[in-house]
């Protein structure tokens, strides 16, 4: 993924409406509308986006391959822990973490030295990723979102009765969203397509593939009003001083505080 230059740009709503006009007018409208629509109104994370299968969002009606298929949209989607902790929770992807820095605490560096002069004095060979402390394992967060909003799951109906078009056969593990070539999407490349969408199709400056989520608990605490802990359990939020990272303005306060500096009003 790419590195990260401040927070993701919280678009208006009427930036998020223009972005829906433009993803008309490109291909595959159906299933880039589904992705940026679950970002926008359910918060989701880019990995737990790549992750989601059919199973979390519909019931699958009927025998593979029938004339009869169908499906029925679920009121609420149930996603996994697991899928917070990066697409190596269900083995899709076999992206290794290269590390670029590391910490120790005062007694532990000393120990280490100590080790390592024990270790030259007898000849040994010395590894010194042997020595780097273990990497310390997001947990994640199972969460219950009600799939109620409206837009939302128009897009979704829309999505999926393509897909089972296009292939009666799917199962209810498949993946929810696929690349052109039918494979999974990895959370780098929805990362860059989501992005790809927000600001080359729709011109949004410093949107990303986080600026859906960002909208949204956005709008559950400042404009909704909604307490910190709905806003920290829409979100999947560990703890709730995460989310306290949410209630800074949004840009419309920000602007409309700096416009009439040095005015009278």
């Amino acid at each position: 993924m790419s590195k990260k230059s401040g927070q993701a740009r919280v678009p208006k709503p009427k930036e998020w409406d223009h972005l829906y006009q433009e993803i008309e007018k490109h291909r595959h409208p159906e299933k880039n509308k589904a992705i940026m629509q679950i970002s926008q109104k359910l918060g989701l994370r880019v990995q737990e986006i790549a992750l989601l299968e059919l199973k979390e969002v519909c019931k699958l009606v009927g025998s593979p391959g029938g004339s009869t298929r169908t499906f029925k949209l679920f009121e609420i989607m149930s996603l996994p822990a697991s899928y917070t902790k990066g697409s190596n929770a269900v083995q899709r992807s076999t992206s290794k973490y290269n590390r670029r820095r590391v910490s120790f605490k005062v007694e532990e560096f000393d120990q280490i030295l100590n080790q390592v002069s024990k270790l030259a004095k007898a000849g040994a060979e010395i590894n010194p990723s042997d020595f780097y402390p273990v990497i310390a394992k997001h947990k994640g967060l199972a969460r219950d979102l009600p799939l109620i909003n409206i837009a939302l799951r128009q897009s979704l109906i829309r999505y999926i009765d393509l897909r089972l078009a296009k292939d009666p056969l799917i199962k209810p593990s498949d993946p929810l969203f696929i690349t052109q070539k039918g494979g999974n999407y990895s959370p780098n490349t929805l990362q860059e397509h989501m992005s790809l969408m927000l600001r080359d199709w729709a011109g949004i400056e410093k949107a990303t593939s986080h600026s859906g989520r960002r909208s949204l608990i956005t709008d559950v605490i400042h404009n909704q009003k909604k307490s910190l802990k709905v806003a920290q359990k829409i979100a999947g939020h560990m703890t709730p001083s995460t989310t306290v990272i949410y209630e800074q303005p949004p840009e419309e306060e920000i602007s409309n505080a700096l416009v009439y500096i040095g005015e009278k009003i």
